[in-house]
């Protein structure tokens, strides 16, 4: 009788806890590559291809704003924001870091990086005073870190040197992430490694991780930390991207160490992970060109909730609302658990 008991509750904990799609809204449609999101003023702002950027109201969809911030054919997949600007960085050199006023959407390019190799995948701002962006390296493989401090641009003087075919994947602007203490950068390619920076002295350090990489379209994607021990990283093989062996793995230690979750049990390529807001890091939802998926246990056992394709990045509205954006659209789930 115990164990039919035992069994019987265990039955319902997981209808209790299982997760369902509400409802899934495209708000957005236009031609257009997004590959980064903000949340501002109950609006999702979004930098993309042909140098666009703009917003669409999520109380009224219908209220939307689009401009160009070059008339050339930039591509951006950064977005950050503080208290009262925007900034957004182009791919490809030159990179112009374009500073974009939330009152009336002026903008001015502040900083210009005429380096041949620069790439910047990522932008990430820690507090409303201080931002890192990562470019690829240069061609003596130095890592290359931009900072933003008291209002200016520069450069982050360190030794760090790269392996050779390792960089990063411009792929939803999550492959940098914070906590209280460190920032953390994941990199790809022939190597995958993390690189953690102590805020407070900006001392780098580099450890290994047994995600799948070794050629130049594998490694990790994307971050997420919940605080300064547990994160998440997601990616895989992007031309492969059925594949799922080691392309999910956690830390509980800042870092340092990662054990493998859900290999050969999980959608495969993922760009994208965000951790659920107010879920100590147990819940998180996940996107990839190919699926939409959900863990409730710490990234251990992964849910499809959706065969949707053509999404790159995803953001938390709230507990219960994810809005996703990628190839030619943004639209908005409500799940019920």
């Amino acid at each position: 009788m115990k164990k039919i008991f035992s069994l019987l509750f265990s039955v319902l904990g997981i209808l209790i806890f299982s997760q369902e799609i509400e409802s899934f809204t495209t708000i957005f449609n236009d031609k257009i590559s997004i590959r980064a999101l903000e949340i501002y003023d109950h609006k999702v702002w979004y930098s993309g291809t042909n140098a666009k950027f703009g917003f669409v109201d999520l109380k009224n969809p219908q209220n939307q704003k689009q401009i160009q911030l070059s008339e050339k054919k930039l591509q951006f997949r950064t977005l950050g924001q503080d208290k009262t600007s925007f900034y957004a960085i182009n791919i490809e050199s030159p990179a112009y870091f374009f500073k974009i006023n939330k009152k009336d959407l002026k903008y001015q390019i502040v900083f210009t990086d005429t380096v041949k190799t620069a790439f910047y995948d990522a932008l990430h701002f820690v507090d409303d005073h201080r931002a890192y962006t990562f470019s690829d390296p240069d061609k003596d493989s130095h890592l290359k870190l931009a900072v933003y401090k008291k209002g200016q641009w520069g450069l982050l003087k360190n030794d760090l040197k790269l392996n050779e075919g390792e960089a990063a994947f411009a792929a939803s602007n999550t492959n940098i992430a914070s906590a209280k203490n460190y920032l953390w950068i994941a990199t790809g390619g022939k190597a995958s490694r993390i690189l953690r920076l102590n805020l407070k002295n900006e001392k780098l350090e580099v450890f290994s991780t047994p995600f799948i990489q070794g050629e130049s379209s594998q490694g990790m994607y994307s971050i997420d930390f919940h605080d300064d021990n547990f994160g998440i990283a997601v990616g895989g093989d992007y031309t492969k991207q059925a594949d799922n062996i080691n392309n999910i793995a956690t830390t509980n230690d800042g870092g340092k160490t990662w054990t493998v979750q859900a290999s050969g049990q999980n959608a495969g390529y993922t760009t994208c992970v965000r951790i659920k807001p107010n879920s100590k890091g147990e819940e998180m939802i996940t996107v990839g060109d190919q699926h939409i998926s959900y863990s409730s246990d710490y990234g251990k056992t992964w849910k499809k909730l959706s065969d949707e394709k053509g999404f790159f990045v995803c953001e938390w509205i709230n507990k219960n609302t994810v809005v996703f954006a990628g190839k030619d659209k943004i639209s908005v789930m409500k799940l019920k658990f």
